[in-house]
């Protein structure tokens, strides 16, 4: 009997913990079409509450000539591998505030790894070729997630409460092409934001 009062008084003075689930993002353009690869991040009113950590692969690979993924999230602390897995060789940099690297001319199946350590929009190029472009969003939270074909992302686990959601998209016409807006999370939660985008150039040969 005692042991069943001491696991109740646990259980009344224990801090209360925000239910989470998860929080669905739909973006889409003027046109109402969907956009993709946008990358939406949800700070909570309370913090994070732990270090981000993300399931897909911290890798930017040069293939067909081009960057892959086109974007990648990456939590602050993350070495990002890019390997070369075309024939030719590659010459990738960037000149971002949040890290500026290069990585000299190296070819094909070698790789090289670059240390992500501030968070900030990371933008990548070739001096070989110019038409290739991508882009590393370096984050400080764990809600945070690509949208997909469909202009879907969902962000799991958010914790109820009010924040912040951001969304940062390439062409985005805002200061550093992102904008924020508060929201309130109650349970499953679903938004559906229209976009203004520049229209998106042609690539280079």
């Amino acid at each position: 009997m005692m042991r069943i009062l001491l696991s109740l008084l646990v259980l009344l003075t224990a801090p209360l913990v925000a239910r989470a689930a998860d929080l669905e993002v739909l973006l889409k353009d003027a046109r109402g079409q969907p956009v993709p690869d946008a990358v939406v991040t949800y700070i909570p009113a309370q913090g994070a509450g732990r270090a981000p950590h993300f399931a897909w692969p911290m890798v930017v690979a040069q293939h067909d000539i081009a960057f892959e993924p086109h974007v990648l999230i990456a939590p602050v602390g993350a070495d990002v591998t890019f390997p070369n897995l075309d024939t030719v060789r590659h010459h990738v940099y960037s000149f971002s505030a949040a890290k500026r690297f290069e990585l000299k001319l190296y070819g094909h199946e070698q790789a090289r790894t670059v240390h992500f350590d501030k968070a900030g929009v990371v933008a990548l190029g070739c001096n070989i070729h110019d038409r290739m472009s991508g882009f590393i969003i370096v984050v400080d939270t764990p809600f945070a997630a690509k949208t997909d074909e469909a202009g879907r992302a969902v962000i799991a686990a958010a914790p109820d409460g009010s924040g912040v959601l951001s969304v940062w998209q390439e062409d985005l016409k805002a200061p550093g092409n992102a904008v924020s807006r508060q929201l309130a999370v109650h349970g499953a939660t679903r938004q559906t934001l229209t976009l203004d985008l520049k229209p998106h150039p042609a690539m280079k040969m």
